[in-house]
């Protein structure tokens, strides 16, 4: 479905970051991998095993340089960039009244700005090659906020109005932009939470479980492929009917 392919996904060293990656390389994308600080020796022998093409670059999308450098990295090495996934993303939870302004200011550099330096580092090449398809993730708490998120859940809303104007811009020359918005999905960030609240959160989705990386990776598939030509401009929810 991707073969010859070449797809980048931020925040590629665990969790959905991972999974999105597995996912493109058994479909047939060659992958460039960006990670900040975890290792990614396992990730680069997955994907290699499913016969495809894999280069990492280590950096942090949230400085515009580290974001140019990664893109570039796919043209020097495959010619192309066809598919952008822009997973990276970080947590600084706290109440309101308490929340310093380099917390504030850290999780809207990664998880907003570092969407959009690699947009428009990626959307020089896209605009040349006349398609393109990029994928956002962003989080339901971007549609409802959360409690002690107020970080967190502006940097991921800011995504939805992202994601909304670069479809507008970029349409005419066959490039897509589309969002991603998780609700809660079995990682590192859930793995640390007790029973008693993995219960409660249970109990407010209609599936009633928790979403796995591969059902996210699923979706961001199907978005990057020839499939899904004809949608731009969407959020679409993978929280098992959490928010309707």
């Amino acid at each position: 479905m991707l073969k010859g392919k070449t797809a980048i996904v931020t925040g590629a060293s665990r969790g959905i970051g991972k999974a999105i990656a597995l996912k493109l390389a058994e479909n047939g994308a060659n992958i460039v991998l960006n990670y900040r600080s975890s290792s990614i020796d396992d990730i680069i022998d997955e994907i290699e095993a499913k016969g495809v093409k894999v280069v990492a670059v280590q950096g942090d999308v949230s400085i515009s340089e580290d974001a140019d450098k990664l893109i570039k990295a796919a043209v020097d090495n495959f010619g192309s960039v066809d598919i952008l996934v822009n997973n990276a993303g970080i947590t600084k939870d706290g109440l309101l009244m308490r929340m310093k302004d380099e917390d504030f200011d850290k999780v809207i550099d990664v998880n907003l700005k570092g969407a959009f330096n690699t947009i428009r580092a990626a959307s020089t090449i896209m605009m040349k090659q006349r398609s393109g398809k990029i994928v956002n993730l962003s989080s339901v708490v971007g549609l409802t906020g959360n409690a002690g998120q107020a970080n967190y859940s502006a940097s991921k809303a800011g995504l939805l109005g992202l994601t909304k104007s670069v479809a507008r811009e970029l349409s005419a020359r066959g490039i897509t932009c589309n969002a991603v918005a998780p609700g809660f999905i079995e990682t590192d960030m859930t793995d640390v939470l007790s029973d008693r609240v993995k219960e409660g959160l249970i109990n407010n989705i209609p599936l009633k479980r928790l979403g796995k990386p591969e059902d996210v990776a699923n979706l961001v598939c199907f978005l990057a492929s020839q499939n899904a030509d004809y949608i731009t401009g969407q959020v679409m929810n993978v929280d098992g009917g959490m928010v309707m």
